[in-house]
């Protein structure tokens, strides 16, 4: 019985070891497996590096299917051709900057920063054309399951002549569920344009009236087609198209050429208050708008890397500027030369002489950028034909208040009442106690201030040189006498008049030819009438 009893006891101790052992065994078989194991992400980009381009696709789609959240990151540096593999092969980096011998770079499965990198250490994961564009597709399917919009509406604008028969099936459901109106148009014509080259011919209503210039290339393409219904139902379209287009042109050439019109609004504005008044043909006004243009970028020089705000403060600097430089004119050759208009024009042709050379001397001759604000660069798009560039929108906007400003200090202040008594009839003004003089400095003032503002304004549009105001100096006087001598509603009418007309002969007769169009039309206009659009009230103007 005592042996039996050890024996039984040796055999319970045999296989408890066993037990333990396969325990360890096991156990030490899962930490191998666990350590062992890769992450699936690097799995996935292993196969995306060793396929072919043929296979390539096939690898995309598995990533897009895995649902990781690191998958879009992956793809969009795949298009961008920054997803590189170590040529060790110990694992993927995502290339932050391209420059130089050593690439900054990040972990592609943590997307830390892991350094700096040489070149030539990384293979970059290389794709083709094809898979360039079913990658733009891709990315744009994950953008059109997000919350924002705009996110969405530009994921759907690149679809537009993207899609495929793969993505055909998702883009519809997406489309389905889809409620903005916009987004939901835009999807339709990507899926129109795929149903279009397969000879749908439904889906030219769909296409119809869009200015996208990649559905005209697709209605270009069925028009060409071989099927007479589908090629007749695109030529079409395409008409309906191209006469949109030229209605779109139309109005972009009404922009332009309104903004060009503000432009000779500003510049004239001021100097038809001071012709009116004092009756000075002043050749130095052009320098008075070049001088507020300088105030501008000076502005900028004192306050770097804040172009908006140096903007705003240059609106009053520029004024000031150009105001006290008139004065100083007004006062220096002006009051000896009244009455003699010729040698008024000679006197301040030299002026203007003295401050382009004064410019050169002291800044420099070279012509001086001004930098956009944020705010005011860029375009807004009204369709895909036509779209205004900000800057010359808020320079028309900037001109019609200035005008609106000086209209209210016209009919609503005392020295308004006093100007408009001074340009009917300055004998009479006198007479009733008003001090001409006085009159003059102050409008003198006024208008070169606005001549300032002018400079401001252009400053945003072209470059600030010491002759800007040459080139705008003979078409002030133009506005000036095609819309009355002293009349700002005749300058605001003249300018935005001759702005169009000049925009509309530019393109076939060419800039040079376009001027002198205008000028013949404004000397024949003045034959027949005089004092021009609308012409001075009282009797000094009659006479």
């Amino acid at each position: 019985m005592r042996m039996l009893s050890a024996r039984s006891g040796l055999t319970g101790l045999v296989l408890a070891g066993l037990m333990w052992l396969s325990v360890g065994i096991a156990a030490a078989q899962t930490n191998d497996s666990s350590v062992e194991s890769p992450d699936a992400g690097t799995v996935l980009l292993t196969e995306l590096s060793e396929a072919d381009y043929r296979d390539k696709q096939n690898v995309i789609d598995r990533i897009v299917a895995s649902g990781d959240d690191r998958s879009r990151r992956w793809l969009e540096s795949l298009a961008d051709g920054k997803l590189q593999r170590l040529k060790d092969g110990s694992g993927f980096v995502i290339v932050l900057e391209n420059r130089g011998r050593e690439w900054p770079v990040a972990d592609a499965l943590t997307f830390e920063a892991a350094g700096e990198v040489s070149r030539r250490e990384l293979d970059r994961l290389r794709i083709n054309n094809a898979l360039r564009g079913y990658l733009a597709s891709t990315l744009a399917l994950f953008d059109l399951r997000v919350e924002d919009p705009r996110a969405r509406l530009a994921a759907a604008r690149n679809l537009v002549g993207e899609v495929d028969a793969a993505s055909l099936e998702p883009i519809e459901r997406l489309l389905a569920e889809e409620t903005d109106k916009r987004i939901a148009e835009t999807l339709a014509q990507a899926v129109a344009i795929q149903r279009l080259g397969q000879g749908d011919v439904n889906a030219i209503e769909v296409l119809s009236g869009s200015l996208d210039a990649r559905v005209r290339a697709a209605l270009s393409q069925a028009a060409r087609s071989n099927d007479s219904q589908l090629a007749a139902a695109a030529s079409d379209a395409l008409a309906g198209i191209d006469q949109r287009l030229k209605l779109n042109s139309a109005a972009e050439t009404l922009y332009f050429g309104l903004s060009l019109g503000s432009v000779l609004v500003l510049a004239a504005i001021g100097l038809a208050i001071t012709f009116g008044v004092m009756g000075v043909i002043n050749m130095a006004h052009g320098e008075l708008i070049m001088l507020g243009a300088y105030t501008t970028w000076a502005m900028q020089q004192l306050m770097p890397g804040q172009p908006g705000l140096a903007l705003l403060l240059s609106i009053p600097a520029g004024f000031l500027v150009a105001a006290l430089v008139g004065v100083a004119i007004e006062r220096s050759v002006i009051q000896f030369l009244k009455g003699r208009p010729l040698e008024t024009l000679l006197a301040t042709f030299g002026v203007s002489l003295i401050l382009q050379q004064l410019v050169r001397t002291v800044i420099s001759p070279l012509n001086r950028s001004v930098t956009t604000p944020e705010w005011m660069s860029g375009s807004l798009m009204i369709n895909e034909g036509l779209s205004l560039t900000l800057n010359r929108l808020y320079v028309l906007g900037f001109a019609l208040l200035v005008f609106a400003a000086l209209m209210l200090v016209m009919r609503r202040t005392r020295l308004g009442l006093e100007v408009r008594a001074v340009t009917q009839n300055r004998a009479m003004a006198r007479a009733m106690g008003i001090r001409a003089t006085r009159v003059d400095i102050l409008t003198f003032a006024l208008g070169s201030g606005v001549a300032g503002l002018a400079g401001v304004a252009l400053s945003q549009l072209t470059n600030v040189g010491p002759n800007l105001g040459q080139n705008y100096i003979i078409d002030s006087f133009m506005v000036v006498v095609f819309g009355g001598v002293g009349n700002l509603w005749g300058t605001l009418v003249a300018g935005l008049s001759l702005g169009v007309i000049n925009q509309i002969l530019e393109p076939w007769a060419g800039a040079v030819l376009a001027k002198i169009l205008v000028l013949i039309f404004i000397i024949l206009f003045i034959q027949k009438r005089p004092r021009g659009l609308f012409p001075q009230k009282g009797r000094a103007a009659e006479g």
